[in-house]
């Protein structure tokens, strides 16, 4: 049985891929420096095959944050989208146009996390109703989750 083909992007739809081969292992990255590529608590990546994957839409820009690391970004709306090593080429989690069954299963440099980040979802959940009416009302220029002949999108700038 073959693969199911997987897509995503960035944010703003002006990097696309389509992976055809079977992802390794999700995990996330507690390093500073995914800490920092991803401004968040830590990073979420999947290794690509290293055949079957391909850019359909641009492909990222580069930062090269260590002697043989490089992080790939959407140059137009900032995604973070990749991190390259000598082993290979990993994605971000979130770029996934259906990220459901992509859940970390290891943890990455474990003894970097910020100590707190294992009790954030203990805090109490936001549950005002008109915050969420507000959020319903926003116009998204966000790329859909799923591949567009044309974008952008009439109107829609990038």
């Amino acid at each position: 049985m073959s693969e199911p083909i997987r897509t995503g992007g960035c944010q703003c739809g002006a990097v696309r891929f389509r992976i055809s081969g079977k992802l390794g292992r999700p995990s996330i990255c507690h390093c500073r420096m995914c800490q920092k590529q991803f401004g968040g608590f830590f990073s979420a990546l999947v290794t690509a095959p290293d055949e079957g994957m391909a850019w359909t839409r641009g492909a990222p820009s580069y930062f090269q944050s260590s002697v043989n690391i490089e992080r790939g970004f959407c140059k137009n709306c900032g995604t973070p989208m990749t991190y390259r090593h000598p082993g290979g080429l990993e994605l971000a989690i979130g770029t996934f146009d259906d990220r459901s069954d992509l859940s970390p299963q290891i943890q990455v440099n474990y003894d970097a996390r910020i100590p707190w980040v294992e009790t954030i979802f203990d805090q109490p959940i936001h549950k005002d109703p008109d915050y969420y009416a507000q959020q319903e009302a926003i116009i998204s220029f966000q790329h859909p989750d799923h591949d567009t002949a044309i974008w952008p999108a009439e109107g829609v700038k990038i």
